[in-house]
């Protein structure tokens, strides 16, 4: 009798671990652009936007960066994932806000590179001060040439496993499928 494979899925991370990856990336955000006067956290929704307002809830804790002075800002990046062509990326805000701004982009888990790629897109047709990425997960397949300046949790995968991000605030956690 052959023995079936594990599915079940693994946890990788769990809650307290994902915060203090969070805080690790706040930090590291911080150190490396604490001269800025102003910082866009552009997240991609969903886990995306959600991982960008933990972020940015650590750095209004942690520096000057903070949101009731507006040199802290949220922008949602709303674009379809799963089409191979993409007919537009929205964000929440005017593209002339972005003008002269440094700007995080981030998102849950970064795999082919993708959807990081696409969503670069209106932002490289503005003239913003600097762009960087942030993922909590990245499982470095890349395709495209994206890569994150700030990780939370390096994962080397096989291209049929699958990583599934929980941010929920009740049962966080990272799973390996």
């Amino acid at each position: 009798m052959i023995a079936e494979p594990n599915t079940a899925p693994r946890i990788i991370l769990n809650a307290e671990e994902i915060q203090q990856k969070i805080r690790r990336i706040a930090y590291e955000i911080y150190e490396h652009n604490f001269e800025d006067k102003q910082l866009i956290l552009a997240g991609i929704v969903d886990r995306g936007f959600a991982l960008a307002e933990r972020i940015g809830h650590e750095l209004n804790e942690i520096s000057h960066f903070k949101y009731a002075q507006d040199s802290l800002r949220l922008v949602r990046i709303q674009l379809e994932k799963f089409t191979h062509q993409q007919c537009g990326v929205d964000l929440d805000c005017a593209l002339e806000q972005l003008d002269g701004k440094r700007i995080i982009l981030v998102d849950d888990v970064l795999n082919t590179g993708r959807t990081l790629a696409y969503s670069m897109r209106p932002f490289l047709e503005r003239n913003i001060h600097k762009l960087e990425i942030a993922v909590l997960v990245n499982r470095s397949h890349s395709k495209f040439p994206v890569v994150a300046n700030y990780t939370g949790y390096e994962l080397a995968t096989t291209l049929e496993e699958h990583i599934e991000v929980v941010l929920d605030g009740q049962s966080d956690a990272v799973y390996l499928k």
